[in-house]
């Protein structure tokens, strides 16, 4: 007899570090899931990491804006594992300068890292410690690798929502401290109507 669907075909895990098989539904209209809540950054949480604070502020005065989310499966971080989700950057700019997310490197610094654009447009900026870095443009259908040793955000320099669909190893880690106290050595800005990568004057 075969196992119903959806089932496991096993009473445990073989390695109990992994999770057992599952699906999950991810909407293509709006990036977001039902299966579990995203984790959301509003722009309590970015503050001082955009270059002008003024406009922070004065942006606050008026309210706290969701800046983005994405969606944390809770897939233990072993090796072997993949940690995969979506992340959504709503339109929007603090001064001339656009929505994006925290950024981070891996703390497995060689750890790379693929996005696939759903919806929306904007730019993956990174950059590593040896001082290099690119941007590549999102636009729905494209993908976006990410090599090792970059440290990454996401930027939306549209009108609708970026919307990507991200996978790495699941032990990589996070590391946003080196982010939060230096920043990026680029900013994405809109200038004559259009998006403009310039030197970030807080970069340290």
């Amino acid at each position: 007899m075969s196992s119903a669907p959806n089932q496991a075909n096993r009473a445990t895990p073989a390695n109990p570090a992994n999770p057992d098989p599952f699906a999950v539904y991810f909407s293509l209209n709006n990036g977001l899931s039902d299966t579990k809540p995203s984790l959301k950054r509003y722009l309590t949480q970015m503050k001082g990491m955009y270059a002008d604070d003024a406009a922070t502020e004065a942006l606050l005065a008026q309210g706290n804006p969701l800046l983005y989310e994405f969606h944390e499966l809770g897939i233990t971080e072993t090796a072997g594992n993949l940690a995969f989700g979506t992340s959504i950057v709503y339109p929007g700019k603090v001064g001339d300068e656009y929505y994006m997310t925290k950024g981070h490197f891996h703390t497995v610094l060689d750890t790379a890292e693929v996005y696939y654009c759903i919806g929306g447009r904007g730019l993956m900026l990174m950059e590593n410690p040896e001082g290099e870095w690119d941007a590549q443009e999102f636009s729905p259908g494209k993908a976006v690798y990410v090599p090792g040793r970059y440290a990454h955000r996401s930027v939306n320099t549209g009108t609708e929502p970026l919307i990507t669909f991200y996978a790495f190893r699941a032990d990589a880690g996070h590391d946003y401290g080196s982010i939060e106290t230096k920043g990026f050595r680029k900013i994405v800005v809109e200038q004559g109507g259009k998006p403009a990568i310039v030197d970030n004057p807080k970069w340290a």
